[in-house]
């Protein structure tokens, strides 16, 4: 069988991702959109249990995928999703003397990971997830 397409052209995809969701951001630096991405991806993944986290995680690019499980730890207590400006603040909590996070973070975040990603896998796994993750992933 040969290499999957989206293997071969992970690392492209990922810089593609990168520049869109800092311009979208208005960020400066990559290190800047990717503590963004990786702290939405965090916040995210706190609320859901680890069945509801494998499947969100099938449905990313293969970088973000590994984004999102990167320094997981699975014993963590699950916690309920709470408004969009309490996720933010947890969101630019994350690092907090690195993070410069926008106040539109996972917003902003959200739409480049449907411009980049299967929109309508994304949205077949948000389907079986609690309607707040469809609600954390709207644009």
């Amino acid at each position: 069988m040969p290499m999957p397409m989206e293997l071969q052209h992970a690392s492209e995809d990922f810089e593609r991702f990168l520049a869109d969701a800092r311009d979208r951001a208005d960020l400066a630096t990559r290190n800047q959109t990717y503590t963004m991405v990786e702290a939405v991806f965090r916040v995210f993944r706190r609320r859901l249990d680890l069945a509801e986290a494998i499947r969100f995680a099938g449905a990313l690019p293969p970088i973000l995928r590994a984004i999102f499980v990167a320094d997981w730890n699975p014993d963590e207590p699950r916690r309920p999703f709470a408004d969009r400006a309490a996720l933010t603040a947890e969101v630019q909590a994350v690092r907090e003397h690195h993070n410069f996070a926008p106040d539109t973070a996972i917003a902003v975040t959200a739409q480049a990971l449907r411009a980049h990603a299967d929109a309508a896998a994304l949205d077949r796994v948000l389907a079986t997830l609690p309607a707040e993750a469809a609600a954390f992933w709207a644009v």
